[in-house]
């Protein structure tokens, strides 16, 4: 009878093992997992700007951008909209931090603290608690298509509609498509401005000689958001873009009047920036309606998302 009992409890503890040894087995690589978002907490991005000495902690960056590229009075919905899209666009652009960004216009202009305080003088305290709080609250959210990031662009102001990226560069990019952007006469402060130049400011700008006739024969061929898509005379044939950034223009919404008499050619824009992506003041005009700055993005930003950055999305973690 012993030894039947001794068999028997040595079947139950083989059992019990063999239920609870897989559970552990099971188990363990939870702590594994635990670690590795450990890291992905601690891993840094940091943007390197040209003609700084040190890169610069990515939402530090967006924050110093924020503050350069829009009022820092606009409302908060449209600071945050903000804050995102330069967010996106500095990471795409740098592969996530791994290549330099310029700190002008060619990219995004980025303020340092030194030229905030400079700037804001006895409001920098007040200015800069306020964009440190809310780019806090848009920390680590990107703007994606189909998964990836996108290429943020944005710009000033709307002549009531966004410009098309296949009419600005050629080509067709499905989230920035044209969209109504209404409003902005009322709120910006260069929705329309005049150019006056003489005939010979004219001529060296173009690097031609125009005469009389070639002004008559002027013609401005518009696309469907209103802007000049080419201007074309008497030997002359010229994309409205390249019009725009010879004679220094706001935008490529623009006409033109020629003073016979006196030589002297006026040229009339509406809007302000290439019209492509975000309009900036069109985002003040939804967010005082209420929108939200996710409202506001995915406007712009045809069939975009607002998404969560984790670094399992950067290289960071290969290297380790």
């Amino acid at each position: 009878m012993r030894k039947l009992w001794n068999i028997w409890s040595a079947l139950l503890l083989l059992t019990l093992l063999l239920f609870f040894v897989p559970i552990l087995l099971h188990r363990a690589p939870d702590a594994v997992i635990v670690q590795q978002e450990s890291e992905v907490e601690t891993c840094q991005v940091d943007i390197t700007v040209i003609g700084l000495d040190e890169p610069v902690p990515l939402e530090e960056y967006v924050k110093g951008v924020v503050s350069a590229e829009m009022p820092v009075t606009f409302e908060n919905e449209a600071l945050k909209a903000q804050a995102i899209a330069a967010r996106t666009y500095a990471l795409r652009l740098t592969d996530f931090g791994k290549r330099p960004i310029a700190a002008d216009v060619s990219a995004q202009v980025y303020n340092t603290l030194e030229k905030r305080k400079e700037r804001w003088g006895k409001s920098f305290k007040r200015n800069e608690r306020k964009l440190t709080r809310l780019v806090k609250e848009t920390a680590g959210k990107t703007i994606v298509y189909e998964e990836k990031m996108i290429s943020a662009m944005f710009f000033s102001t709307s002549n009531g509609k966004t410009e098309t990226a296949q009419n600005f560069s050629g080509n067709d990019i499905p989230y920035l498509q044209s969209v109504e952007s209404p409003g902005e006469d009322k709120v910006a402060p260069s929705y329309n401005k005049e150019k006056e130049m003489t005939l010979s400011e004219w001529n060296k700008a173009l690097g031609m000689q125009w005469n009389d006739e070639m002004f008559k024969s002027l013609k401005l061929v518009r696309n469907s958001t209103g802007r000049v898509q080419k201007a074309v005379s008497d030997g002359f044939d010229l994309k409205g873009r390249e019009m725009r950034e010879l004679l220094g223009l706001a935008s490529t919404d623009f006409d033109i009047a020629y003073d016979l008499t006196n030589n002297i050619v006026l040229v009339k824009t509406t809007g302000y920036g290439h019209g492509v992506g975000m309009s900036q003041y069109g985002a003040e005009v939804f967010a005082a309606e209420g929108w939200t700055a996710k409202q506001i993005l995915e406007h712009y930003y045809s069939g975009t998302e607002i998404k969560n950055f984790t670094l399992l999305d950067s290289e960071c973690l290969k290297s380790r």
